[in-house]
């Protein structure tokens, strides 16, 4: 059990490039976005009358998964790399 608790401490301390970016008021987020991660909204769906998500993507394929509240807050939900978009011309809506 020790040795277990022990190779999960270097995990604990790995710095994430959101670590200091959770939830911000909209108009700061998107400016953080746009800024420091150079990253462009390219989709939006709504997922409740107060809540919107975004899917913010960077030329180099970093994308963010952010939700718009309502209230005025975002919050990074899930961030990644490799993004590919994979549209049709014309797509179907449910």
């Amino acid at each position: 059990m020790v040795c277990l608790c022990l190779t999960l401490v270097p995990a604990a301390y790995a710095k994430s490039p959101i670590a200091e970016v959770i939830c911000e008021p909209t108009s700061r987020m998107h400016e953080k976005l746009t800024r420091h991660f150079r990253a462009k909204r390219t989709a939006t769906g709504v997922r409740s009358p107060e809540q919107v998500m975004e899917v913010w993507t960077s030329k180099s394929g970093d994308w963010t998964m952010v939700m718009t509240y309502a209230t005025g807050t975002s919050c990074i939900v899930a961030m990644g790399h490799d993004w590919y978009t994979h549209a049709d011309e014309d797509p179907a809506r449910g």
